[in-house]
């Protein structure tokens, strides 16, 4: 779930309920919070058509809020599954498709189109996310579920409760579109709905800030919200450098651009840098043996969008790709045997010709990637671990004849 840092807090009004409600049930906890509802300006009419026929929370989203990842994701993984063939592909043609839609935006709020198309394929992968519908959550009974049921996001849920029910009360969305993540993230742009409140536009004109189903409302909706927050039109977001000695003390430290250039810092290839007077942050993200990056403003500013590196290095980069700039240059030091982000392509793509894998090409190897695997190291005779590799990519490149070109 996307997580944004800007939100509106209603601490005062909310204040007089319990901090955590599974003492009485679902149903009770409603009946009580409509009062407070009620003070907080939402109409009884609201209320009904948010909560009709609603007399249990939603499991799912308990479910979804107990599970915590045992996993840690390494900064190539992350990047390997955002910016890749299909992310790029993808964003071109939607940059062609909404090409005035995103000058308009451009010269409203002064936020590059690629930077916003970069958001839209991390949030939804261009809204295709919002088409499996059976996936999504009522934005109302989910957040009610987490208010009621979780004591970590109680609070949290109850801001953005009210907040919900402000926007479905306002006509911004009917309640049967009022779909969003489990805890709440909506549109193609996956808006909390304070975030919604306080950066919402309707850039089409429609009279309603519909950020599900109006791709020009939610791109405007994210520009406004990197606008409010100091954007700064036509500055970089950072630069990838090479480490010279002594690099590693430096992280995290700040210095203008011309004096990183001092101490020995240079850009890939001998590009010059831009920009020398700007402050600049040193940002290790793989440590000493990975690729280095100088980051500035704006890259904080995408930190608004959401608070995590990682996040505001993938938009950053894919920005930069769908612009037509080159890539990270510099190897990330992944372990032995392991795929780069196109081999993982690849991987799918002899996996299907040899008729194990029946799943769509994106570079994601979930499980029935691990399945299609296990099928083929089956039927060689493997050790059926269902991982994948270089091994495994070249033991199908061989049996495949190799149709298609080794990439490096």
């Amino acid at each position: 779930m996307i997580r944004y840092c800007v939100y509106i807090f209603i601490w005062l009004s909310l204040a007089s309920l319990p901090a955590f409600a599974t003492d009485m049930s679902f149903s009770s906890w409603l009946d009580n919070f409509y009062h407070e509802a009620a003070r907080q300006g939402i109409q009884q009419a609201t209320w009904e058509t948010a909560f009709a026929g609603v007399h249990t929370p939603d499991e799912e989203v308990l479910k979804k809020a107990a599970y915590q990842p045992e996993f840690t994701t390494e900064i190539w993984d992350y990047l390997d599954g955002r910016i890749n063939r299909k992310a790029i592909a993808t964003g071109l043609v939607m940059a062609g498709m909404y090409k005035k839609t995103l000058a308009d935006i451009e010269h409203r709020f002064g936020v590059e189109p690629e930077l916003l198309l970069a958001i839209w394929s991390m949030e939804t992968s261009y809204g295709s996310a919002l088409l499996h519908t059976s996936r999504l959550h009522s934005v109302p009974r989910a957040l009610a579920t987490l208010a009621w049921g979780d004591k970590k996001r109680c609070k949290f849920a109850r801001q953005q409760l009210i907040a919900a029910l402000k926007i479905l009360q306002n006509g911004d969305v009917a309640s049967k579109d009022f779909l969003g993540s489990w805890a709440g993230a909506m549109g193609h742009t996956q808006f909390i709905p304070t975030s919604f409140l306080a950066y919402g536009v309707d850039m089409d004109g429609d009279g309603r800030r519909d950020i599900w189903h109006s791709v020009p409302d939610a791109l405007a909706t994210a520009a406004s919200l990197l606008k409010q927050n100091g954007w700064r039109t036509g500055k970089p977001w950072g630069f990838e450098v090479q480490l010279s000695a002594g690099a590693k003390q430096w992280a995290g430290q700040t210095r203008t651009i011309d004096q990183w250039q001092e101490l020995g810092l240079v850009r890939p290839g001998g590009k010059k840098f831009t920009h020398g007077g700007e402050r600049a942050v040193l940002k290790l993200f793989a440590g000493t043996d990975g690729p280095g990056f100088l980051v500035l403003r704006n890259f904080f500013v995408i930190k608004r969008y959401n608070s995590s590196d990682f996040y505001a290095l993938a938009v950053g980069l894919l920005s930069d790709r769908l612009s037509g700039k080159r890539g990270v240059v510099q190897e990330w030091p992944r372990p032995p045997g392991t795929l780069k982000a196109e081999e993982k392509f690849v991987l799918q793509e002899l996996l299907k010709k040899k008729g194990f894998y029946s799943g769509e090409i994106d570079g994601h190897l979930g499980p029935a990637t691990a399945k299609a695997i296990r099928a083929f190291q089956h039927e060689q005779g493997r050790v059926e671990d269902g991982k994948p590799g270089k091994g495994i990519l070249e033991a199908l490149r061989r049996v495949q004849g190799n149709p298609l070109k080794k990439q490096d």
